[in-house]
């Protein structure tokens, strides 16, 4: 499994502040980058794999409305978690 339990509790600790805080949007934006990429890879590999692809799309758009929230909330926020996680190109 590439999603174990410490593997997540690192993601939170590190960007949502404390393992516990599984609630942040920048913890689950984090959480949905480390799954998307994985899926990205995993795709490169399996090209016809229709039930992933639809997969990592719902992902790509909950990370989209999660960052458009915070972008609305805190814009310092927004540009602090995009700059972290090396999501715009």
């Amino acid at each position: 499994m590439y999603l174990t339990k410490e593997v997540k509790a690192d993601i939170f600790a590190k960007h949502g502040g404390k393992a516990e805080n599984t609630g942040s949007a920048e913890g689950q934006i984090a959480l949905f980058t480390f799954r998307i990429n994985h899926l990205t890879e995993h795709l490169k590999k399996n090209r016809h794999d229709y039930n992933t692809e639809r997969s990592l799309v719902k992902l790509v758009g909950k990370r989209r409305s999660l960052l458009d929230y915070l972008k609305k909330k805190d814009i310092n926020r927004y540009r602090e978690i995009i700059k972290e996680l090396k999501i715009r190109k």
